[in-house]
């Protein structure tokens, strides 16, 4: 069974792929990209949505090795 923060950091990872993808479906079609300086905010933006999952991940290893 599932604790709720379990369930917690399984759908924020959800809605953060989710986005991901959003945004990269933006970047690569071009239809929300209007600039240079627009297309690196967007990479920026999936940029840190990445890394926040890898810090996530960096807590859950560091709470099961307590």
């Amino acid at each position: 069974m599932l604790t709720y923060n379990n369930q917690f950091e399984i759908e924020l990872k959800k809605l953060i792929e989710g986005e991901i993808k959003r945004l990269s479906d933006n970047v690569t079609t071009g239809g929300g990209v209007q600039d240079y300086a627009d297309y690196k905010n967007q990479i920026g933006k999936i940029s840190g949505l990445r890394m926040a999952i890898e810090l996530c991940e960096d807590a859950q290893d560091i709470l099961n090795k307590r």
